[in-house]
C-alpha cells in the first residue's frame, strides 16, 4: 500500500502536471472512481469515511468533484476501498498521456524490502492497451545486511544515477555504478545484492501485462 509522508504538501493536480484549466476534470474522475468502487462494494458514504478516517462531508465532495484532495486523503481512501491508490486515477488515465511530478514530490511506495533509509518514489503511472508501466526512483543510503529478493511478472530496467551497487538478477550478480543499466525478465528473482558505495539513487522501470487485459 502506498504511503505519503506527512509533510508532503503537495495535491494530486500538481503532481499529474494538471493545469487550472483540466483541474475540474482530474477531480470529477477521482469522484467518480472513488464513488464506483464504493457502490461495488456496497458501502456508505459514512462507512467510507471511517474506514478512510475522514468525514462524511469530505468524502462527499470528492464523490462530487468539489474538491482537491492529498494524497494523504486519497491513500485514506484506496485503504477503505481495497484498492491501489493508481486504481482511483483510472478514468482520467484514459485521456490523459502525460504525467508531470515535481523533484521530491514523487508518491512515496511501500514495496517489499522497504526499510529505514531505503526509499520508493513512484513518478507516475500509465495503463494503456492492457500494459501497465511504474517508473520509480529508488534511494538507498543505509547500508543492510540481508536484502529480500523481488520477483514479479514483466520485464525491469533499471538505470543508476549515483553510488555502486552489486545487483542480483536469478543465479547472476553485476556490479552497477553510475550511468550503468540492467534490463531484465523480472520473472527471476533479483534485487540489490549487495551495497558497495552510498548514497545510492536509481530509476527503476517495470513493464507488465495487465492481468485483466
Amino acid at each position: 500500500m502506498a504511503t505519503v509522508k506527512k509533510t508532503d504538501p503537495f495535491r494530486v493536480a500538481e503532481s499529474t502536471g494538471a493545469t487550472a484549466a483540466d483541474g475540474n476534470d482530474l477531480e470529477l474522475s477521482i469522484g467518480h472512481q472513488v464513488r464506483q468502487f464504493r457502490q461495488e462494494l456496497r458501502l456508505t458514504t459514512a462507512e467510507v469515511a471511517k474506514l478512510a478516517d475522514l468525514s462524511v462531508g469530505m468524502v462527499s465532495k470528492i464523490e462530487n468533484g468539489a474538491t482537491s484532495p492529498s494524497l494523504a486523503t486519497l491513500k485514506g481512501l484506496a485503504r477503505a476501498l481495497n484498492v491501489p491508490v493508481t486504481a482511483l486515477f483510472r478514468k482520467f488515465d484514459q485521456h490523459q498521456d502525460a504525467t508531470h511530478v515535481k523533484a521530491n514530490q514523487g508518491l512515496v511506495i511501500d514495496r517489499q524490502g522497504t526499510r529505514a533509509g531505503h526509499q520508493y518514489q513512484l513518478l507516475g503511472h500509465t495503463v494503456g492497451k492492457g500494459v501497465s508501466v511504474e517508473p520509480y526512483l529508488v534511494t538507498l543510503t543505509e547500508k543492510s545486511e540481508v536484502f529480500p529478493m523481488f520477483q514479479h511478472g514483466g520485464q525491469e530496467f533499471v538505470y543508476i544515477l549515483t553510488g555502486k551497487v552489486r545487483y542480483r538478477h536469478g543465479n547472476r550478480i553485476y556490479d552497477l555504478d553510475a550511468g550503468d543499466s540492467l534490463f531484465f525478465d523480472a520473472n527471476a528473482p533479483h534485487g540489490p545484492e549487495e551495497l558497495i558505495d552510498l548514497p545510492i539513487r536509481l530509476i527503476s522501470v517495470i513493464v507488465q501485462q495487465k492481468s485483466d487485459g
